[in-house]
């Protein structure tokens, strides 16, 4: 067959998809028909099961352009298929952000002149037929691709009632619909599940073989199982159901054209509509640009930001003040979140003109927009890659061999004996249900509700329930710093002025006295987007801090003051007390308006909003009584540097700059411009930001000091100790962000700091590195300039740099870099990438999407990620990490898999500790199960041999009062204590757990087939018969006579041949074998607490074992017939138990001695206390290894030379092995030329110069 060429959707990001068309074949429907009949069904169940045979079986594969069918693939590495059909659409035309060819949409020539759309959907999203491309692309409204003049001159009069009707029938209702699914649709959904399907053979099968109680028992707890998942998943749908559609559906008022409005319900919105925001706010039923006005946000529900937003208008792309025209800007809802209103947000207040009304451009709908984004992703969460689960399903492909050796065997034994047809093919399924445990998905899964139940206590809460065993295997985790590492709110530390060039004196406080009006004091006074809700200030807290040292008053105007002007009326800021009229003479002010008035005030005429892209934000300011307006700067002293003018910036403006950060101190930089007169205030409101941010004059720096919250310290260490890599990830500058890795210990006093800045490629040169060493390193004298801190950190410092100072061992490395940085060195130097990666302490400047990438690089080279943040600028990495924790209880946390209520890191250990023990439950639980197969497997196998086999009641008891009572309370066992270096394996087929299976099974198949065999040599064994007892000396004349009545009455029941002495031993040892594999599998230390703590399930086991041996002992006739076992001798009883005893003491010690290295783990971590880790390894990530080596042989087995398996461990054994790493401080690297891939050479190496 031909094949097609690939198509791709979403190409480059994140939901990726390959395609290949599909149409129906005549013929192949036909030989599938054929299938399905003769494998009962089987075949079409298989085909709905996996999508890519149900298509490829089905049709042929044929050009998109001629499919009805879509084959789906995500190109990420679960590799997921999806099947969809084709659909298609009739319309006026073929543009969805067009117009209608005719006015008329019901006229007879309207329906001659109707396109044919050929679209598809998935997971709520539209792709339309594009025949110029020949592929289908996403439906896209006005995010991508418009210029914001296309906003303002096409899409700022509103859509008329034809074009919104042509337009919704391509973008639909503006909804975010999450439709619970009826009962019958999730019962069928629910049944036609691999494992019920399982489940269900399994009772038609135990009932044709006479197995009555056992199947109505499990087909019982199957219903029960299916009750309960269905209550759960509904429950689940309409929560969030409730949560969307509450406000989903509003009324709203919309422009139809210049002086047209028109109400409508805001599912009729589409792209391009202008609706009016009223004075009194409304909840965003889309996401829209501002084109008018302001509006004051809470956008909780999106960021987790509980501070509301200001969002100001959209600049309009006219000319400047000198009629220069200036190169024009795409519309990006990242770059203008400060003039978009996202769907879901309440508008808390709006700032309006006298006969206008804020008016917003609807640029998304439905599922498009951010919201409908987020819910996206909880409907559709990704999968989670974890080798516990991959591994587990090759273990079952295991069992299923086994069963298959079991029913050959079977089949050939029964044939031999001359056994029915039916009997044979009954006894041989028989085989299968029992080599397969159908419990097993339930049994693993109770490990995991007992640890979520413990986390809840502990205040987390997990939304994602099968990531709390991939947390058990963290070994890195990035912290954002502010609000997670640090606390929220930011204190003014000091303040440093600028004149004549020259910095002033350090101020501690704003001293009124000096300048009262001076362009500093304004600046924090007015630079900001504070506003007043209820009366109370409202904002971010630095400019909230920023403003309150200034002690001035801010004064906003109400509707009523704002109806009277023709134009919006500033807020105003006035110093707290009037000052002398002397003190307030300025050559621009006018004296008589000054007399009048007798006060000083500000009114701020224009606010260009904070932007975390250009990191900045700006003011446009006019005094009372002067005639010419002022423009205030504040932002990243980098960026704020690069605006000003350089003949006002100091001469020791980096030293100073850097002094401060590296003491940990947040600086801001201040600037100032005096605006000309031909800035008016109608040209203000539309004019580029840039056109104001330039010119300015260096004003002077604002410290802000942000503390170390007080588990920061403790946790850190307590996850250094514990060999877990720690990493920040912020958006601060990147001596602040140093500063506070020492202060914290993410980096040792010893440790050297390598800054690595790289410049991209410019005027033909290619792309740069420059290597900074950073020698500053800071001293335990240093932490006085920040005060009341920990004494902890005093300690620790002062213990590590002894240990440094003793250690002969090079000091370690610590790379650290920003944002641009990293973007560059993701795109250019792929290579050196993994090194960075290893050796990263520190991302500062990190951008919300650049957290995202630097998660996913680090899963490309085998971490475990986890990430910490508050939930604001950290969703995308929250998602992505394979455990994140969202410290944020705001509604945005429903984008991170876990959410601490406690607002600090001190879950992080919490998380981790009850993630090793679901992991090492879901271990053992498996190990168990699997166990439990086998030595059914061989019990039946045996009985088999003599045409044999167990009773109904037997099974009944076996599956439900041992297995079910082990397997619910051996889970119950909590998280140890201690954070141990150890962790867990992550794979089944490991050495270790391997050697414990396999040791175990053989162990029972010994005991099991030396009982079988031993019982066939005693002096009383013969082949037993209906109302022969071998045990009659023991027992009463009439007790013999009541059981030999028995036996004759339950002659005829004998059938299967169930009562016989080689069913009593076997059903006796095996019976004692599983609660002793329960015991032996049943870990404790160091990643569960011990078994003795766990009193249920001792007292279970206890029990058990007491009712099989008193049975043994002391046999019960009714008990013996429930049970369908016979009498044995006294003698042969207690060499049963004394084989019981012997299998249990073997089980123990080899599982001790030989697969459990728990107890040399625990004498080398428990015996001394290690705290004197070295602290001297030449990079972070061998630093870890080494501890973990001191201890073991891993370091040993590099040293031999030995590969690794995790990619980051290869790459730390090159590390050791290459000369040139680290490199030299004040060298550069360049990327290597752009070559072709027939000329690029295998392993191409950055050439590294000296500066």
């Amino acid at each position: 067959m031909e094949r097609t060429e690939r198509k791709y959707v979403n190409r480059g990001e994140e939901d990726e998809l390959e395609l290949w068309g599909f149409l129906p074949s005549t013929c192949k429907l036909l030989l599938v028909f054929l299938g399905v009949l003769c494998s009962g069904g089987f075949l079409l169940l298989l085909l709905f099961w996996l999508p890519e045979w149900s298509l490829r079986l089905t049709c042929r594969e044929v050009p998109l352009s001629q499919a009805r069918f879509l084959l789906l693939r995500t190109t990420d590495e679960f590799g997921t298929w999806f099947r969809v059909r084709v659909l298609t659409l009739l319309t006026p035309g073929s543009n969805p952000l067009g117009h209608p060819r005719k006015e008329d949409l019901a006229s007879k020539l309207m329906q001659d002149m109707k396109s044919e759309i050929r679209y598809f959907r998935h997971q709520n999203v539209r792709y339309l037929w594009s025949p110029k491309e020949q592929n289908f692309t996403q439906l896209c409204a006005l995010e991508k691709g418009t210029h914001l003049s296309d906003i303002f001159n096409q899409h700022s009069e509103g859509l008329s009632s034809a074009t919104q009707e042509y337009r919704k029938l391509f973008y639909g209702a503006n909804q975010i619909e999450v439709k619970v699914p009826s009962v019958v649709k999730l019962l069928v959904k629910e049944v036609l599940n691999p494992f019920y399907i399982f489940q269900i053979f399994s009772v038609i099968l135990w009932s044709l073989n006479d197995y009555y109680y056992y199947a109505s028992v499990i087909l019982f707890m199957s219903v029960v199982s299916v009750c309960t998942s269905l209550f759960t998943i509904r429950k689940q749908f309409i929560l969030l159901h409730d949560m969307v559609a509450a406000h989903n559906v509003v009324r709203c008022t919309v422009h139809r054209g210049h002086n047209e409005t028109e109400e409508i319900f805001s599912t009729d919105l589409v792209p391009g509509d202008v609706i009016v925001i009223p004075a009194s706010g409304m909840v965003m039923p889309c996401d829209a640009a501002l084109l008018s006005g302001t509006c004051i946000v809470n956008e909780s529900m999106l960021t987790g930001e509980s501070v509301p937003v200001m969002k100001t208008q959209l600049p309009h792309p006219s000319c400047n003040a000198t009629e220069t025209p200036y190169q024009e800007d795409m519309y990006d809802v990242e770059q203008h979140k400060r003039h978009t209103l996202f769907c879901g947000t309440q508008v808390i207040q709006t700032r309006f003109y006298i006969g206008e009304s804020i008016r917003a451009v609807v640029i998304r709908t439905g599922f498009n927009t951010t919201k409908g984004q987020l819910v996206n992703s909880i409907l559709f969460p990704k999968p989670t890659d974890f080798r516990l689960y991959r591994d587990a399903i090759r273990f079952l492909l295991c069992l299923v061999g086994v069963a298959g050796i079991g029913m050959l065997y079977s089949i050939i034994n029964s044939v031999q004996h001359g056994e029915l047809v039916s009997e044979i093919i009954l006894d041989a399924l028989d085989i299968v249900t029992i080599a397969v445990p159908p419990a097993l998905p339930a049994a693993m899964t109770a490990g995991i509700v007992y640890a979520q139940n413990r986390l809840k206590k502990k205040g987390i809460y997990s939304i994602s329930p099968q990531r709390i065993n991939v947390c058990g295997q963290l070994n890195l985790v990035c912290f954002d710093k502010t609000g997670t590492l640090t606390e929220d709110g930011l204190d003014l530390w000091g303040m440093l002025r600028v004149e004549d060039r020259r910095f002033g004196t350090l101020e501690h406080q704003v001293i009124m006295e000096v300048q009262p009006w001076s362009h500093f004091i304004v600046g924090m006074a007015t630079c900001h987007s504070l506003t007043k809700i209820d009366g109370k200030l409202s904002g971010d807290p630095l400019d909230l801090k920023m403003f309150e040292a200034t002690s001035w008053i801010l004064e906003e105007p109400s509707a009523e003051e704002t109806a009277l002007h023709d134009q919006i009326m500033p807020t105003v800021v006035r110093p707290s007390q009037s000052m002398p009229l002397e003190m307030q003479l300025n050559p621009d002010e006018d004296p008589d308006m000054k007399m009048i008035m007798n006060q000083y005030e500000v009114g701020i005429v224009a606010q260009f909003p904070f932007s975390s892209v250009l990191q900045r934000m700006s003011v446009v300011t006019k005094t009372l009584g002067e005639k010419r307006m002022h423009a205030y700067l504040k932002g990243a002293p980098e960026t704020v540097a690069k605006l000003c003018k350089e003949d006002s910036i100091p001469e020791n403006y980096l030293e100073v700059l850097d002094s401060y950060t590296q003491q940990g101190l947040r600086v801001i930089a201040l600037a100032h411009r005096k605006l000309e007169q031909k800035f008016t205030w109608h040209k203000l409101q539309n004019i580029n930001r840039d056109l104001i941010e330039c010119n300015m004059e260096f004003l002077g720096l604002i410290m802000m000091q942000n503390k170390l919250k007080p588990q920061s310290v403790p946790v850190l260490e307590q996850l250094r100790r514990a060999c877990i890599r720690t990493v920040m990830v912020t958006g601060d500058s990147m001596l602040t962000a140093v500063s506070v890795a020492r202060e914290c210990g993410m980096i040792p006093p010893s440790g050297r700091v390598i800054v690595t800045k790289a410049l991209p490629p410019h005027d033909g040169q290619p792309a740069t590195i420059n290597w900074i060493y950073n020698d500053d390193t800071s001293h335990p004298e240093d932490i006085n300039i920040m005060t009341e801190q920990d004494e902890l950190i005093k300690k620790r410092k002062l213990k590590d740099l002894e240990a440094a100072e003793h250690s002969p061992a090079e000091p370690s490395y610590h790379f650290a870099m920003n944002g641009k940085t990293f973007s560059v060195i993701l795109d250019h130097f792929p290579d050196l990438l993994p090194k960075l990666l290893l050796c990263g302490t520190v991302y500062a400047r990190m951008a919300p999407d650049q957290k995202t990438q630097l998660v996913e690089a680090l899963q490309k080279v085998d971490y475990y990620v986890g990430m910490c943040g508050d939930g604001a600028n950290d969703c995308g990495a929250l998602k992505r990490a394979h455990a994140g924790i969202s410290l944020s209880e705001l509604e945005a946390s429903v984008a991170s898999p876990f959410t601490s209520k406690t607002p600090d890191i001190s879950c992080v250990p919490d998380l981790i500790r009850e993630g090793r023990a679901a992991l090492v439950t879901s271990f053992c639980v498996f190990k168990f199960m699997a166990l439990y197969s086998i030595i059914q497997y061989l019990t039946v196998l045996l009985l088999y041999s003599i045409l044999s086999n167990m009773g109904d009641r037997q099974y009944l008891f076996i599956d439900l009062a041992i297995i079910m009572t082990a397997v619910f309370t051996m889970s119950l066992n909590p998280a140890w204590t201690e954070l141990v270096r150890q962790r867990p394996p992550s794979s089944l087929i490991s050495t270790q757990l391997l050697l414990s299976v396999v040791i175990q099974i053989l162990l029972c198949m010994g005991f099991q087939v030396w009982v079988f065999l031993l019982v066939k040599t005693q002096q009383w064994y013969s082949i037993w018969q209906p109302g022969m007892n071998v045990c009659r000396e023991n027992i009463s004349e009439d007790m013999w006579a009541w059981n030999t009545t028995l036996h004759n009455t339950t002659e005829e029941e004998e059938e299967h041949n169930v009562k016989n002495f080689e069913n009593t031993t076997l059903f006796f040892i095996s019976c004692c074998q599983y609660l002793t594999v329960a015991l032996t599998f049943s870990k404790g230390k160091p990643f569960r607490q011990p078994i003795y703590t766990n009193y249920l399930f001792l007292g279970c086991i206890v029990v058990m074992y007491t009712f099989i041996l008193f049975l043994l002992l002391y046999p019960i006739t009714a008990l013996e017939e429930f049970f369908e076992l016979v009498c044995v001798p006294f003698e042969w009883r207690i060499t049963m138990l004394f084989i019981i005893a012997a299998n249990l003491a073997l089980a123990l010690l080899l599982e001790s001695c030989l697969c459990n290295s728990g107890q040399l783990w625990l004498r080398l971590v428990y015996s001394e206390k290690r705290e004197d880790i070295r602290v001297a390894a030449p990079y972070p990530q061998l630093e870890l290894d080494e501890v973990s080596a001191s201890y073991g042989r891993r370091f040993c087995c590099w040293r031999k030379g030995n590969t690794p398996k995790a990619k980051y461990k290869r790459l730390a054994q090159e590390l050791m092995l290459d000369p040139d790493w680290p490199p030299r401080p004040k060298s550069s690297t360049k990327a290597p030329p752009p070559l072709s891939a027939s000329t690029l050479p295998q392993g191409w190496p950055p050439e590294t110069t000296n500066l």
